[in-house]
């Protein structure tokens, strides 16, 4: 039984999020969804259980079959849900996000990246405008540099699993010209070990803008998650400030999946 996570402040972002999951998970009969909620104040707790029931039954209705509802008092989200992720060995936290440039930000949607840099286990991070149109196509955008050392192979697997989809491996590198150094093919060897069963295939673009040629790449390959795999989380913030990122977490209708090792 795999377990996915999704917190809740019912607002539009966050319900949208939990009707992605919902979608995506409910053919999945190995999939326990639990609704998290957390509350700041006592009067609030029967109005929050009203809620998750209400959403529950929604979800239900969708084809999910195992929805479990937890609600806590609390006023950190963050180490909350990672403790709430640690004690159910979560598989998955779906969470949604909304614009930075929106004016009201949602108690989910502002801490959706801060809960992705914690590293207990994948976030898939879902823009409030995606709906659910299958997992068929998955990009992993790779730098090829050091990858048994930071691809979190469980935790991909894990996710993958669900799906098995055909999974795309890019590397955008503006120094390969005509063919691939020994480094780079012992790299991809290694890749392809470890996800032969998704029967991957590898992409390598010559290229200076990263991020120009990932938006590209998904919009050509009908890419339906992008993953994304920080190596520490400096790198992971100066990513997700780049505004072709951005647009990809913040604006486009493709969520983005951040796992660590």
């Amino acid at each position: 039984m795999k377990t996915v996570i999704i917190p809740v402040d019912f607002s539009e972002t966050s319900l949208n999020a939990a009707r992605y999951a919902a979608e995506m998970l409910s053919e999945k009969p190995d999939a326990n969804i639990i609704l998290y909620n957390l509350y700041h104040h006592d009067d609030e707790y029967e109005t929050a259980g009203h809620y998750l029931d209400s959403l529950k039954n929604e979800l239900l209705r969708k084809g999910d079959k195992e929805i479990e509802c937890v609600r806590e008092k609390g006023s950190d989200l963050v180490d909350s849900l990672e403790r709430l992720a640690y004690q159910k060995a979560a598989t998955l936290i779906v969470m949604g996000i909304t614009g930075k440039s929106s004016v009201k930000q949602t108690i989910i949607g502002s801490h959706t990246l801060k809960i992705a840099m914690k590293d207990v286990c994948p976030v898939l991070i879902v823009p409030a405008q995606a709906t659910f149109k299958g997992i068929k196509n998955v990009a992993l955008a790779s730098d090829f540099k050091n990858v048994e050392e930071i691809t979190p192979v469980t935790y991909l697997k894990a996710v993958l699993d669900f799906f098995k989809p055909q999974l795309h491996i890019v590397n955008v590198n503006s120094e390969i010209h005509v063919a691939l150094n020994e480094e780079l093919k012992e790299e991809r060897a290694w890749l392809l070990e470890q996800f032969k069963e998704y029967n991957p295939e590898f992409y390598f673009i010559t290229t200076f803008d990263f991020h120009e040629t990932i938006e590209q790449f998904v919009h050509d390959k009908n890419i339906d998650i992008v993953i994304n795999v920080p190596r520490n989380h400096g790198f992971y913030d100066s990513v997700f400030k780049h505004s072709a990122t951005k647009k990809l977490a913040f604006h486009s209708s493709i969520p983005v999946l951040a796992a660590h090792e």
